[in-house]
């Protein structure tokens, strides 16, 4: 007995060292892939610009492929940036790509400590990699909903504080103050932004792209052509917003109308999981084939991918366009 449990004390411990190994290489590694390597990437951008104009004027070809490289990084990075933006959650790009690489291996761990298999793990990883920014994403599409529905009455009170004498910028003050989230905190940015300086264009242009709702972009298409050419704002922002609530109307039925059809989808992504934890509870014998064998693993990655297909097509269908 003694002999048995020294053989069985060294493998456990050297688990448990290389455990802790690998979480802390991935926490380093993520810090520094995330963090270090960003800060380094906005110094070399700073001295960039602060070199003198001739030494800054090349030919686009003539660009290395590193510098390729961080420039499609960088757009990755704003991408992430926006959506956390239009989510609403206080978050940073580096903390989103630490929770999203964490989930993954958290996920892949519990894979392999069922069924020690590279590609179930792999499968596994991949969809708690994704996890978070699928989450995120979720939460900035029901941000936008409500930001769309709340439109309306924004530019009415704009357009109110317009006939009543006051400047556009005040009347982004009241919408700021008066309107709960999400439209009161974005207008509190675009006002706040033309308050301490930007130019008026720019900061309506930089709210039309951190709220891509086809709303904000005709407002912002309306007030930077009234600037323009001139005319009469308030009148215009009184049609703008009857049509706003005119599509949002169109977008309501849509939704009403395809509501069987998202619940089908839902109870056909839905069933196989359930089934296979109904199988698990019921026969559980019967369920461990689908990881013991080689061949049930294998069913297992062609059912999970089959279902992600099946997915895509039928929000493809359900999503009308209007």
């Amino acid at each position: 007995m003694r002999t048995l449990s020294r053989d069985r004390n060294p493998p456990q411990v050297t688990v448990v060292v290389l455990t802790f190994v690998g979480v802390l290489t991935l926490v380093v590694g993520a810090y520094w892939l995330f963090v270090v390597r960003q800060e380094s990437a906005e110094q070399r951008a700073l001295e960039k610009r602060m070199r003198p104009p001739d030494a800054a004027k090349k030919s686009r070809l003539a660009v290395p492929k590193s510098e390729l490289r961080e420039q499609g990084g960088s757009a990755l990075l704003n991408r992430l940036q926006s959506v956390i933006d239009q989510s609403g959650v206080r978050l940073t790009v580096p903390a989103l790509m630490f929770f999203c690489w964490m989930s993954g291996f958290v996920a892949g761990l519990i894979a392999w400590t069922i069924r020690p298999n590279l590609a179930l793990v792999a499968a596994v990883g991949v969809l708690g990699l994704a996890g978070p920014y699928q989450w995120l994403r979720h939460k900035a599409t029901s941000r936008m909903w409500e930001f769309e529905e709340q439109f309306p009455e924004a530019i009415d009170l704009i357009a109110r504080a317009l006939r009543a004498g006051h400047a556009f910028p005040t009347g982004l003050s009241m919408v700021a103050d008066e309107i709960g989230s999400p439209v009161g905190p974005e207008f509190k940015l675009l006002f706040d932004r033309q308050n301490f300086g930007m130019p008026f264009p720019e900061a309506l242009r930089a709210f039309a792209k951190r709220v891509p709702v086809l709303d904000a972009r005709f407002f912002v298409t309306a007030v930077l052509t009234q600037r323009e050419a001139g005319g009469n704002l308030s009148g215009v922002l009184d049609n703008l917003s009857s049509v706003i609530r005119e599509r949002f109307k169109v977008k309501r039925q849509v939704k009403v109308i395809s509501a069987h059809g998202r619940m089908t989808a839902g109870v056909l992504m839905g069933l196989p999981p359930t089934v296979a934890v109904a199988q698990f509870v019921i026969a559980p014998q019967n369920a461990a084939l689908l990881f013991n064998d080689p061949l049930g693993v294998q069913m297992l990655i062609g059912a999970a991918v089959l279902q992600g297909i099946g997915m895509l097509i039928i929000r493809k269908i359900v999503n009308v366009e209007y």
